[in-house]
């Protein structure tokens, strides 16, 4: 048993004991306040193992079932490892910063972890690998425009988590970055042009200060 799998298994079993207990969803989801006032970190990874629905679950360990084996044979056990809980925890991060000032803000899911499991699969062959009939960096450009242009115009419809998506996306790319470089040079267009929107966001958030 691979450890996607294991992951799989984990998050459907903790997931399940939040649908049937509030207090323990409560106590585990990602919440501003509770982790800057309370100190209490261990939601930025509880909550990535927490999710609002059965769909929402299926989706997210669906995505990882597709992807967990490939990343797997390109970073091995202890790579896979940290691309999914780097990206958890990093996605967390980003939506902290995103949202420091609205201490009410709350989120739950395992789609930054996933995304860094699927971007890191991307990065390694982008022209390769084909998600909904796209070839990856085309798909790449597309989710992360649409993310970037979401988070920089919210709508009130919309309830997912962006700014985890994106963040936990990042750490994945820059994983493969720093430990497989020559693949990053291999691939470098493909890879700079799937990444100008979150060049666009880092722009408008750290020096047009769009979003505070």
């Amino acid at each position: 048993m691979t450890i996607g799998f294991l992951i799989i298994i984990a998050t459907c079993i903790i997931s399940y004991q939040g649908f049937n207990n509030r207090a323990f969803f409560e106590k585990y989801k990602f919440n501003v306040q509770d982790i800057t006032v309370r100190k209490e970190y261990i939601r930025l990874v509880s909550s990535g193992f927490l999710h609002a629905d059965w769909s929402h679950l299926f989706f997210n360990m669906l995505s990882l079932y597709f992807f967990q084996g490939i990343v797997e044979t390109y970073f091995g056990t202890i790579g896979f490892w940290v691309i999914y809980f780097g990206s958890m925890i990093a996605g967390n991060f980003f939506s902290l910063l995103i949202y420091k000032n609205k201490p009410w803000y709350s989120a739950i899911g395992a789609s930054g972890a996933v995304s860094g499991i699927i971007f890191a699969a991307i990065a390694m062959a982008p022209n390769d690998i084909n998600i909904n009939f796209l070839p990856g960096w085309i798909f790449g450009t597309l989710y992360f425009s649409y993310s970037v242009y979401m988070m920089l115009n919210p709508k009130q419809w919309d309830n997912l988590g962006h700014s985890a998506h994106l963040g936990g996306a990042a750490f994945g790319l820059v994983y493969v970055a720093l430990l497989r470089t020559n693949i990053v040079i291999q691939h470098f267009f493909y890879l700079t042009v799937m990444t100008l929107p979150l060049l666009y966001l880092s722009y408008q958030i750290f020096i047009n200060k769009k979003i505070k």
